[in-house]
């Protein structure tokens, strides 16, 4: 099978085996694991911020950012189709008791107007002040799309003078800052609250950090306790972070070639993608032109060894690139893809 429903189902390579089998390790609740300890602090360092927390899921990371943020009865401002908005199981409202206002983007992308026209400063009665803003880069449904860096810096210096909290998912953050050649710490520091994943394009088999200021971090360990994020010897796996961020960043740009050449084979091939929408390593394919449904398109792939899996797009699919694809891989679903969905014939 060719695995390209997401850069989740990754497996630890050969080196980061080594590096979780010879982990040393501490009681990390006491803070007493010297493997937790490096990989915090090398985060608080990538991300631009003074400290890191980790934890066990980017989805607890960002609902600690929302909780130490805001404040219950207030409203956040996210984009409608961020993963905040649409996969963590309303975890603001559930979790922070904040009303989410979702936005329109361009592929996720927000203006400067748009939150200028939406935020409210409440009224003491009926409507709720807006406390958060809450951005994601690369954008997840925007197939992998990397914020123009003025563009973010912009809405985050419109954000501030409106006095509002401001936080970062970046899951994927990594590849953002490789597909821009911008040190991801430029992007990050403009931020109270930053999150990076672990188990995405950078290969872990678990893991997230949060990020930000000393007093903020403080409060994140408190929540992280809360949240059931608390764990012994995690050391054994935050060796996997430490051997990601030295081995795995750089070779983001692997994957984005990779999603590249796929795209242009695909649309070689006949079939419809937006080429120019391929920054990272999301590959956005147009199936509902074809006549095929997404369960249909996805069960022919299936059959034919590919996998790919459905977005929030209606007719559209989605091939992610990882480290576990080589360019063979790529080769055979360049050819594959195109015959199962009936665009070349079978030889």
């Amino acid at each position: 099978m060719i695995e390209l429903r997401s850069d989740t189902l990754t497996q630890p390579t050969p080196g980061m085996r080594a590096a979780i089998a010879n982990a040393v390790v501490g009681d990390e609740q006491k803070r007493e694991d010297p493997t937790v300890l490096e990989l915090e602090r090398r985060g608080a360092e990538l991300l631009g911020q003074e400290e890191a927390v980790f934890l066990p899921t980017a989805t607890m990371a960002n609902q600690i950012a929302l909780a130490i943020l805001g404040r219950p009865g207030t409203e956040l401002i996210v984009e409608e189709t961020a993963h905040i908005m649409v996969a963590e199981l309303g975890g603001a409202a559930r979790f922070s008791g904040l009303v989410t206002r979702g936005l329109a983007g361009t592929r996720g992308v927000l203006s400067v107007e748009q939150v200028l026209d939406t935020v409210q400063s409440g009224d003491g009665h009926h409507v709720p002040e807006t406390t958060v803003l809450a951005l994601e880069n690369t954008h997840n449904t925007g197939g992998g799309r990397v914020w123009p860096y003025d563009e973010l810096v912009a809405l985050v210096e419109t954000g501030r003078e409106l006095g509002l909290a401001l936080h970062l998912d970046g899951a994927r953050l990594m590849n953002a800052s490789v597909a821009s050649g911008r040190p991801a710490a430029d992007i990050g520091r403009h931020f109270d609250t930053v999150t990076l994943c672990l188990s995405k394009g950078l290969g872990c088999p678990l893991g997230a950090l949060i990020a930000g200021s000393s007093d903020l971090m403080q409060r994140a360990r408190r929540e992280k306790h809360a949240f059931g994020g608390a764990m012994r010897q995690a050391g054994i796996v935050a060796a996997a972070g430490v051997y990601a961020l030295e081995h795995h960043v750089q070779r983001l740009a692997d994957d984005h070639r990779r999603a590249r050449r796929l795209a242009e084979g695909l649309v070689a091939a006949g079939l419809q993608l937006e080429l120019e929408h391929v920054e990272t390593n999301f590959v956005q394919l147009d199936v509902g032109v074809l006549g095929i449904s997404v369960p249909e398109a996805l069960a022919r792939l299936h059959r034919a060894g590919v996998g790919l899996s459905g977005t929030m797009r209606p007719g559209v699919l989605r091939a992610v690139t990882h480290l576990d694809l080589s360019d063979d891989d790529i080769d055979r679903a360049m050819e594959t893809i195109p015959r199962a969905l009936g665009v070349l014939a079978a030889a």
